[in-house]
């Protein structure tokens, strides 16, 4: 049987009743990102689903970790919430957590979130993609994805990058073409082959600029894409816009 001894080390912290508390390997400066991240992330649901409508709708967390937000989307009341993760690992984790707290209402499976398509699980009203669009190498097929499986409402959290424009030669010399907001590639091969638990699936990661990650939603086939506010005592990343949470539209 698992506890919480047996699969340290862990990423999130949560208190799981008479079983104890995990203790996240987060230095304690940049743990705060989690609560931020959780209190943005109600803070953009609250803008397309009432409380009373939260407990009609299913939610699908991609990329779900260790399962801190799916649990907390349970605890609210979401009706059934899925998370999918690429490492077994996380997922014995968040099925640990979930069963510690008689989450009936929750469930998770091992996927990478680019072969998701709602043959597997069917749509969801709410979707999110937390910490995770800045570690693929795909990032507009995950997107793709994620919009394909969201009927009303996606919420996305990521790193961002500076924003860049310019213009560029398009075919000739005398062709231009103006271009802002671009994506630079991060190499994690060190993190990866050091086995990081935070790295994606592959060594190459993409990392957006905001101009670029509201194109691309929006090619993703989401008609509108409204960036967060941090709350106040946010985490300093967020505080100073290098990490963003967006709520994205149907």
């Amino acid at each position: 049987m698992d506890t919480i001894e047996s699969l340290e080390p862990w990423f999130y912290e949560f208190d799981v009743g008479p079983l104890g508390r995990t203790r996240s390997t987060l230095p304690a400066d940049i743990l705060p990102i989690h609560e931020t991240r959780l209190r943005m992330v109600e803070n953009a649901i609250l803008l397309g689903f009432t409380p009373e409508r939260l407990r009609e709708i299913r939610c699908l967390d991609v990329g779900c970790h260790e399962g801190y937000y799916s649990a907390a989307m349970a605890k609210a009341g979401v009706s059934r919430v899925i998370g999918v993760d690429v490492r077994e690992e996380s997922i014995r984790r968040a099925r640990f957590v979930a069963e510690a707290l008689h989450l009936s209402n929750t469930e998770f499976h091992v996927l990478n979130a680019e072969q998701l398509n709602p043959s597997l699980f069917g749509t969801f009203e709410l979707t999110l993609f937390l910490g995770i669009l800045y570690h693929v190498e795909n990032p507009m097929l995950c997107l793709r994805t994620q919009s394909a499986v969201t009927t009303e409402m996606a919420v996305i959290e990521t790193q961002v990058i500076d924003e860049v424009e310019g213009t560029t030669e398009w075919g000739a010399q005398v062709w231009t073409r103006p271009y802002e907001g671009v994506l630079a590639l991060i190499d994690e091969t060190g993190e990866y082959d050091a086995d990081n638990r935070e790295t994606g699936a592959t060594p190459l990661a993409t990392c957006p600029s905001p101009r670029a990650l509201e194109a691309m939603l929006k090619h993703a086939g989401f008609r509108r894409v409204e960036l967060i506010e941090p709350p106040a005592g946010a985490y300093e990343q967020h505080t100073r816009r290098k990490r963003v949470v967006c709520a994205a539209w149907k």
